[in-house]
């Protein structure tokens, strides 16, 4: 698919690459242009934008509070979908979706894969979506050229990675422990056995999140994965230090 070759693609001109998270909304549509902008200045290679839900069950403390601000702030799931139309057009880089099942049910699959696809968004992440309840929707995405893309789990056995790589596409998002996003993960051989083991289960591009903070975290994962997560931190900045801190920040993941 579009997004598996264009991964690819830029592997092979970086050791390792950055895939960065973003709440819609939060703190503002505006901020979240400036933020992008810095970003992809700053050599990020794909922007996962997260349409807000008010219980984002793989979420930690800091991605919970900007779904719920961001909907109390009154975004729409309409004014989402334009915004990703408008940065896909605007930057050479891949944006995906990530939200949960039931917004897409109750705006209706057809009608948000159809308007995902007219924006240009050639990824979903769907974290509460597995297989075995939405193939039929996996099906009718892929069929559109946008890539399902799922989750490996440290928990995750050899036989259930290889279920789920029968349906994934784009890249596999391999989260770096248990629980929800924001604490920092810690590295060491038995994460390095999961890594080795979600590798041997897919041929796609490995993507790994959950606590990915800083230029070590980053770099300990060169040679095991292919893109490196950075979702909390970035939040956290942008509330601590203001959207102009996230082009620094970016620039010294590398």
């Amino acid at each position: 698919m579009q997004l598996e070759e264009t991964l690819k693609k830029r592997r092979q001109e970086k050791d390792i690459l950055l895939m960065t998270h973003l709440v819609l909304g939060y703190p503002s549509f505006e901020v979240n242009r400036t933020i992008i902008r810095q970003m992809v200045d700053n050599g990020v290679d794909c922007i996962e934008m997260q349409i807000p839900f008010s219980e984002p069950m793989a979420d930690g403390p800091v991605i919970l509070k900007a779904n719920q601000d961001s909907i109390a702030a009154g975004t729409t799931v309409a004014a989402c979908l334009e915004f990703g139309r408008e940065m896909a057009a605007s930057y050479d880089i891949p944006f995906l979706f990530m939200t949960y099942y039931n917004i897409i049910f109750k705006y209706g699959e057809e009608r948000f894969l159809d308007a995902a696809k007219a924006a240009g968004i050639t990824g979903l992440i769907i974290p509460d979506l597995p297989p075995e309840m939405g193939g039929e929707f996996m099906t009718m995405a892929r069929d559109r050229g946008i890539a399902a893309i799922l989750i490996f789990a440290p928990t995750s056995t050899d036989e259930r990675m290889g279920e789920l790589n029968h349906w994934a596409a784009g890249f596999v998002y391999c989260a770096a422990r248990r629980g929800v996003t924001g604490k920092k993960s810690e590295f060491g051989s038995e994460f390095y056995d999961y890594l080795a083991r979600c590798r041997r289960a897919t041929s796609l591009p490995l993507a790994v999140g959950f606590g990915i903070q800083n230029r070590e975290d980053v770099a300990d994962l060169i040679g095991r994965a292919d893109l490196a997560v950075i979702g909390s931190r970035t939040i956290r900045l942008v509330d601590e230090e203001g959207p102009e801190a996230v082009g620094p920040f970016i620039a010294s993941l590398r």
